[in-house]
C-alpha cells in the first residue's frame, strides 16, 4: 500500500493535456479555477459535470480502465466504435481510468478529492462510504470539500437504498401519470403513460446539481471569508427533481382536492394551447403534420379567432381563460378544422403575422437545418480525434448564454484514460509508478 503525498490549495491549475486538441484556456469563466472530480456514469451526475465544465471548471472524469464509462458504448456508435452522444455529453473533460474495485484505484481517487474543490458522485447511497470515500472520510483531508450527490430518492428516508433509475423515478415523481391519455368519463389517466423519449429525469437532475453545486460554492465562498469551513453536501434526488417541476398539481390537491390526470396533446386548464393537424407537406406527403398553438392569453385568443375567421367565438362567454375552459371542446374542433385544411406553412404565415404563438412539430432533421438554431449557433460542430485523421459531431451547444463569457467547448469527449498520465504527473507519480499501476490493471 502506498500513499500520496499532497498539498491542498484552492488556485487556478493548469494542466498540458495533448491527446486532444489543445484547450483554448479562459481565466474569466465563472468557474475558472474550480476543479471537479466527476465519479459519476451515465446521465444524472455527469450532465452537471458538463454544465460545470462549459463554465470553465476542469472536470476530471474517473472510469473504469477496462469499459469507461458505460455511456460510451449506448445507442448509435461511431466509426470508432463510441457513441456521439458520450463525445457530446463528456465534451470539456478529462478521462482517468482508475479501477475503484482496487484499493490502490481508491487511494488514487482519494488523493484526487483531496486536491479537488467538488465530487460528484451519483452511485447507490453508500457505496463510497463502503470505498472508503464518503463525505465524513474525505472531509477529515479536505473540509471544505463539495460532495454533490446525485441517486434516485436522495442519501436518507427508507427508499434511499433502492436502484435510482430516472425512468422509475418518473414514475413515482407523478410525472408519468400525467403524461397520456384521459379517460373520457374520469379524465385519469387511460393506459400506459406516455414517456418522452429521452432519459428526461437524468437531466433534470443534473440540472439541480449543477445549480446545487454553484450554491454550495457561493456558500464556501462566504463561509471561508468568515473563518468558517466551506465543505458541503448536495443532495439531489431524480424523484424530487421532477416533483419539483410539477407546478401547482400539489396545492391543487390540497385546496381542492383535485387529483390531475393526463390531458393528451394539450394541459389542463388553459385553453387553447394544443397541437393541430395541418395538410402534409411537400417534404413528408404521407407524414402527419401538426402545428402547436399557444392562445391561451387573453388578447391572444381574440386575435386568433379573428384571424381565422371565427368572429362568433369572441365576446363575454370567452373573454377570460375559464370561460373557454368551459367551451373547450368548441374552440378545438374550430382551430383543428381550419388547420386541418391548411399546409404548414399558410399557418405559420397567417398566424405570425396576427402575432399568435405558433411552432411546427419537428424531427432533429429540422432543428440541424433550421435559421433560428443556424442563427444562435445552437448546434455547434465539435472535431473527434487528432489534426487531420478525425471528423466533426453536431452537439447541442452548451446553455444558457452570458453576456461577456466566452464559453465554449474545447474538446469533445475524450478517448478512455487520455488524461490518466497527466493528471497522476500532477499528483507526483512518476513514469515507473504509472506503469507499475498500469501493469496491475489498476490505471488505464
Amino acid at each position: 500500500m502506498w500513499y500520496l503525498p499532497y498539498s491542498w490549495q484552492p488556485q487556478v491549475r493548469i494542466s498540458t493535456v495533448t491527446s486532444d486538441p489543445p484547450p483554448s484556456r479562459s481565466v474569466d469563466l465563472p468557474l475558472s479555477g474550480i476543479r471537479v472530480l466527476e465519479l459519476g456514469q451515465l446521465i444524472a451526475g455527469p450532465f452537471c459535470g458538463q454544465l460545470l465544465g462549459h463554465f470553465g471548471a476542469e472536470i476530471i472524469k474517473v472510469e473504469p480502465p477496462s469499459t469507461g464509462d458505460p455511456l460510451r458504448v449506448w445507442r448509435e456508435l461511431d466509426i470508432d466504435g463510441t457513441s456521439p452522444w458520450f463525445r457530446s455529453l463528456a465534451r470539456n473533460k478529462k478521462s482517468v481510468a482508475i479501477d475503484l474495485r482496487k484499493e490502490e484505484g481508491r487511494q488514487i481517487v482519494k488523493q484526487l478529492a483531496v486536491k479537488s474543490d467538488v465530487i460528484i458522485e451519483n452511485f447507490k447511497p453508500g457505496t463510497l462510504e463502503k470505498w472508503g470515500l464518503g463525505p465524513e472520510e474525505l472531509y477529515k483531508e479536505n473540509p471544505s470539500l463539495i460532495f454533490t450527490r446525485v441517486s434516485g430518492y436522495g442519501q436518507t428516508g427508507p427508499w434511499s437504498s433502492r436502484p435510482g433509475y430516472a425512468s422509475v423515478c418518473e414514475a413515482e415523481s407523478g410525472f408519468r401519470y400525467i403524461n397520456g391519455q384521459p379517460d373520457p368519463n374520469t379524465g385519469l389517466l387511460l393506459g400506459p403513460p406516455t414517456r418522452p423519449n429521452i432519459s428526461l429525469g437524468d437531466s433534470v437532475a443534473g440540472l439541480h446539481a449543477a445549480f446545487g453545486t454553484v450554491l454550495a460554492l457561493l456558500a464556501k465562498q462566504k463561509n471561508v471569508s468568515q473563518g468558517r469551513q466551506g465543505g458541503q453536501t448536495v443532495d439531489v434526488s431524480i424523484m424530487e427533481s421532477m416533483l419539483n417541476l410539477m407546478e401547482g398539481i400539489v396545492p391543487e390537491y390540497d385546496r381542492k382536492g383535485k387529483v390531475r390526470g393526463p390531458s393528451g396533446s394539450s394541459v389542463t386548464g388553459i385553453v387553447p394551447t394544443n397541437a393541430y393537424p395541418c395538410l402534409p407537406s411537400a417534404s413528408t406527403p404521407t407524414s402527419p403534420t401538426y402545428v402547436i398553438i399557444g392562445a391561451n392569453g387573453d388578447t391572444l385568443y381574440a386575435r386568433l379567432m379573428r384571424a381565422i375567421g371565427r368572429e362568433d367565438l369572441i365576446g363575454p362567454a370567452f373573454a377570460h381563460n375559464h370561460h373557454r375552459v368551459a367551451r373547450q371542446v368548441e374552440i378545438e374542433e374550430a382551430i383543428s378544422a381550419w388547420t386541418g385544411q391548411r399546409h404548414v406553412e399558410e399557418v405559420l404565415t397567417v398566424l405570425d403575422v396576427a402575432g399568435v404563438p405558433v411552432g411546427r412539430v419537428v424531427s432533429v432533421k429540422e432543428i440541424v437545418e433550421g435559421e433560428q438554431v443556424k442563427a444562435r449557433g445552437a448546434v455547434e460542430d465539435v472535431w473527434v480525434g487528432g489534426e487531420g485523421d478525425g471528423w466533426n459531431v453536431k452537439m447541442p451547444k452548451v446553455f444558457p448564454v452570458l453576456d461577456g463569457c466566452d464559453a465554449k467547448t474545447k474538446w469533445a469527449g475524450p478517448d478512455l484514460g487520455a488524461h490518466t498520465e497527466d493528471i497522476l504527473g500532477d499528483l507526483g507519480l512518476s513514469v515507473d509508478q504509472i506503469t507499475r499501476l498500469r501493469d496491475d490493471g489498476v490505471i488505464g
